[in-house]
This record gives C-alpha cells, structure tokens and sequence, in this order.
C-alpha cells in the first residue's frame, strides 16, 4: 500500500459551503499512568515533530491512554490538545490497546510517556511504509545519559537487536494489520512491544514484507530506572529473573512491583 499525499485544509475551512474536516493519517498512541512530571517534555518534542510533518498537524492526532492516573497526567495531556481515553485495566497491552481502539489513522505508532521523540519521526514513519514492503517497526533509541554500566547494559543488548532485526523506542504500523493480529497481548506484563513485533513479522512474510529499523530518527529514552535503582542494576535484574522465571508467582509479583507500582 502507498501512502498518498492527503488534501490539506484547516478544521475551520470550508469547500463551497460545506465544512471539511481534514483526514487522520497517523495516530500517536501515548501509554500513562501518572506521568505529569515526564509528559510535558514527550508532548514538547511531539508538537515539533507534528509542525514538521509533511502532510500538516492536523493529519496527526494524539492519543493518552491515561491508565486511571492519580495526578495530573490527563490533565496536562487535555491542555496540550491530546484526545484522552481512560483505561483501568493495570497492564500496558491493554493500555495500548485502549488508544488504539479509539486511533482514527490508517498508521498507528506507539510510545511511552517518558521517551522523547526525534524532529523528523512521522516523516520517517510514513517512508518506511510508503513503498509497502514493511509491515511495521521502530525507531531504535539513544539514551539520555550514559556510565560505564548503562554503556555494558546497552551493548549487551545491541546483538539481540541487530540479529532479530527488531528495536524498541516508537513502534509503527497499518492500523489494519495491527487489527489483523489482535493488537499487543494483554496476558503479558511486560515484552508486549517485543511480541507485538514478533506477530506483525509473521503476517509480513506471508505477504513479502519486513520489519523495519528507522534508526534515522532514533527516540531519546529515559534512564529513570537506572538513576533509581543504580546504572548497574539491569545486569543484576537478569539474573533475578532469571532466578524467579522457576517460580512464576513470584516473577509476576517482582515484574508487578519494578514496572507497574513503582514510578521510578
């Protein structure tokens, strides 16, 4: 599928003397749960890279699935002119999946409230489809400060990034497929962008399309976890899980605590 180029016109404009609304080309998916002091910062880089957009602001929205925030996430997220879709089931698939169900856009593109996002990423996005031999991807991601051990704990990482060609930081695909798959799956607490990936390949190659990495327009990630818990913690963290993956109440319960109730 090629993406053409829409008709532009303002929310306000009219076509004779009828009122003409312009078309939803991309939604922008925003997961958050108590946010506010993070979200500004994201919905900062998304105003610039919206005014950059080649098919104009308005042929983007922006969803927050506000997962019933107890501050001012949703608040700050109305004032920024974000669509707000509240979602009480406390894990991120079905949080993901709660924006999306309410998107209008032909593409879909997902990410988290305390990433950052590079000036030409909708651009991208729509390149990296336009030819219609990618049936989705993402963005990759710089991080926002480095140390010895954040710098081990990436390249430890970039092996299993570049052989599974696959990445995380904003996620992208057709609306469609995303339907086609049954969007992110809601039985996982975590991993969710990664298996979400893994299902939009496998209906990709039936078709002879690929997984792409836009690394152009890499999305600048938070290091929050590392400044509270130590730029070392990561490695530590995987031989935990490793440790509790044999017990799997007690993996859920230490998964619930380092990324649902914990704000860190």
């Amino acid at each position: 599928m090629r993406l053409g180029r829409s008709r532009r016109c303002d929310d306000t404009g009219e076509r004779g003397n009828r009122q003409v609304t312009p078309p939803i080309q991309l939604s922008l998916v925003i997961p958050a749960r108590n946010e506010e002091l993070l979200l500004p910062r994201l919905l900062d880089t998304v105003d610039t890279a919206r005014a950059r957009y080649r098919r104009g602001p308005d042929a983007l929205e922006v969803i927050l699935a506000d997962n019933v925030s107890t501050d001012a996430t949703a608040a700050i997220a109305r004032s920024r002119g974000c669509r707000v879709v509240t979602v009480e089931k406390r894990v991120i698939g079905a949080v993901r999946n709660g924006g999306a169900r309410e998107a209008r856009g032909e593409v879909l593109a997902f990410v988290d409230a305390d990433s950052r996002l590079h000036p030409e990423t909708f651009n991208a996005v729509e390149d990296a489809l336009a030819g219609g031999r990618v049936v989705g991807g993402a963005t990759g991601v710089r991080l926002e400060r480095w140390s010895v051990g954040i710098a081990l704990t990436y390249a430890l990482l970039v092996p299993m990034v570049a052989l599974m060609r696959m990445d995380t930081g904003l996620n992208f695909c057709r609306r469609a497929d995303f339907e086609a798959i049954g969007g992110y799956r809601e039985e996982l607490l975590f991993a969710e962008d990664v298996r979400l990936l893994l299902d939009l390949r496998r209906l990709g190659r039936t078709r002879g399309q690929r997984l792409e990495r836009v690394t152009s327009v890499k999305a600048l990630a938070s290091t929050r976890k590392f400044d509270k818990y130590g730029d070392w913690h990561y490695l530590t963290s995987l031989a935990k899980g490793g440790y509790y993956a044999l017990r799997p109440s007690a993996l859920r319960r230490w998964v619930r605590q380092y990324w649902y109730d914990d704000r860190g």
